[in-house]
């Protein structure tokens, strides 16, 4: 088992001890034998789309995002591009929350536009923070030509009540094997997961640079 490792780079302002990390596989923090309370959890990604069609609605994108790897649990489900439930809809940005096989919760961004730029850079934060009784999911500081920017008005964002004391058995392979392209993969040149960050009750943040490459695979 790959051991988690950090080493002190700095005192960052606000009183923030900001961490360098050799977790270069997935594994829980919880496995690794981390003792601090995880508290939040956050995802860069960058999607970089090839020939997109607007006839088609294509591609269609799906990231996910969970607090555990037990499917029982809550589940954060972002689509790009299209809405999958209840009903199909075309374009836009959609946080869903499932709840096992049961969605639960939605929200959907005010731009509905659908993908019709070659080339197009969508560059987003995922995150999960806990507080007492409460697990949010959210998307923010978005980017891109399409929807302009997203997410920093709260529109992608859900509370839902929950039992979690911790975010410590948080696993980024959850988020490597259930994310990828839903339809036209072809029209599109990579997805990835680019940086994690954790924040611990104490305040200080733990970083991941490794980069994930969810697609292509390799």
């Amino acid at each position: 088992m790959t051991r988690f490792h950090h080493t002190l780079l700095t005192t960052a302002c606000f009183g923030v001890i900001v961490f360098s990390s050799t977790w270069q596989f997935a594994s829980s923090a919880a496995a690794e034998g981390v003792t601090s309370t995880i508290l939040r959890v956050e995802e860069d990604w960058e999607l970089l789309i090839g020939t997109p069609d607007q006839n088609s609605v294509s591609p269609q994108v799906t990231c996910v995002f969970a607090p555990t790897a037990s499917s029982g649990l809550l589940t954060a489900v972002f689509e790009l591009n299209h809405l999958s439930q209840p009903t199909f809809s075309a374009g836009g940005l959609h946080l869903q929350v499932w709840r096992g096989e049961y969605p639960v919760a939605s929200r959907s961004s005010r731009n509905h536009l659908v993908m019709s730029q070659n080339n197009e850079r969508v560059r987003w934060t995922q995150a999960m923070t806990l507080t007492t009784g409460q697990l949010t999911f959210e998307v923010f500081d978005g980017t891109s030509t399409t929807w302009g920017a997203f997410g920093n008005d709260g529109s992608l964002s859900i509370t839902m009540p929950t039992t979690l004391t911790d975010l410590n058995f948080y696993d980024p392979q959850v988020s490597v094997d259930h994310s990828g392209i839903g339809y036209a993969s072809h029209r599109v040149q990579s997805l990835s997961l680019n940086r994690i960050r954790w924040i611990t009750s104490e305040g200080h943040l733990l970083e991941d640079s490794h980069v994930r490459t969810i697609f292509p695979r390799n």
